[in-house]
């Protein structure tokens, strides 16, 4: 009789055990699913850091829910990974929202574009003073040390375009992505040039590629500039082109080009020089790239703006004085 007492109040107990277990259990799943408010946007999860830590700082009452949540970890630990980066968070969400979001390591997207047209100082300025980007104090010589680059120079060797990328990016790894991005389209749209055209390596097609984009913000202007350009080149004339003149004056420039500018014995001036500069002056677009490899076929030789961000084109200096007449000198 007393071995079916003892028997029998063993069996409730492991029966209330059980149910105890899962009422309990199923109380913490409804605190762990529960929707709260985060008093964040966004969260930085650095190495150490765990579920609790990260929990206090996004929810107001994390921290009388830290008894529960031990437990909730010891029931079931594979909810306690969480991985380093930088997470957006939405307006609300629960704990078991916001562990499977620190456990999926998708970090926090962010952005920052390199703009046609800007020189490499302008662009990593812009890297170093972007929230989100860790600085660097690396000169331009230096960088190109790293990138093992044969150039003396970076100028040009950006592809501009967005990038994207997570909290504590270096700016060096920007730069190098840029970099290999510019590689990429530079060799395939050299291998689908022109042929015939005045340019000897992929290194002079961004010289002129550089020198289209600062003369024309109209992509469908870039393969005429391109063609007076390659015209010029194929006659032996001088570029004349005043971007590459501010380019060689560097600090110098005021917002004003002067006769004495024009006669400037500089590598970059084109008033000068009958070649082309020796590097790139400025990021150059794919666009740019393209028009420079594969002109449009004319018999223009000048242009000028004629306002709009659009230029009048000639056959001849004769027609082309006309224009500056017209357009320039009336102002």
């Amino acid at each position: 009789m007393l071995r079916k007492v003892i028997f029998s109040f063993i069996l409730l107990s492991l029966v209330a055990g059980l149910l105890g277990y899962r009422w309990f259990d199923r109380y913490l799943t409804q605190q762990w699913q529960q929707p709260r408010t985060a008093l964040l946007e966004q969260v930085s999860v650095s190495a150490g850091d765990n579920l609790y830590r990260v929990a206090h700082s996004v929810f107001a009452n994390a921290d009388k829910d830290v008894w529960w949540l031990r437990v909730w970890f010891k029931l079931h630990p594979q909810h306690s990974q969480i991985k380093r980066g930088y997470y957006a968070l939405p307006e609300q969400l629960s704990y078991a929202e916001l562990a499977q979001l620190l456990a999926s390591g998708k970090v926090m997207q962010l952005k920052v574009s390199l703009i046609e047209g800007e020189t490499f100082a302008e662009f990593w300025a812009k890297l170093n003073t972007t929230e989100g980007i860790k600085p660097s104090d690396k000169t331009e010589q230096q960088l190109i040390e790293w990138l093992k680059l044969e150039h003396s120079k970076l100028e040009g060797l950006l592809l501009p375009e967005t990038y994207f990328f997570v909290h504590d990016t270096p700016a060096e790894q920007i730069v190098l992505r840029a970099n290999q991005a510019l590689n990429k389209v530079l060799e395939e749209q050299w291998s689908k040039r022109q042929e015939n055209l005045p340019l000897a390596n992929p290194y002079q097609a961004l010289i002129l590629a550089s020198i289209i984009e600062k003369e024309t913000g109209a992509k469908f202007e870039r393969p005429t500039i391109a063609s007076v350009f390659v015209n010029r080149l194929n006659k032996g004339m001088r570029l004349q082109t005043d971007p590459t003149v501010i380019y060689g004056m560097g600090e110098r420039y005021d917002g004003n080009i002067r006769r004495k500018d024009l006669r400037e014995a500089t590598p970059y001036n084109t008033y000068v020089i009958k070649a082309l500069p020796p590097t790139p002056i400025a990021m150059a677009s794919e666009d740019a790239i393209i028009a420079a490899l594969n002109p449009e076929h004319t018999r223009y030789y000048y242009f000028v703006a004629k306002g709009g961000g659009e230029h009048y084109f000639s056959k001849s200096l004769a027609e082309h004085n006309r224009a500056v007449r017209k357009y320039i000198l009336k102002k």
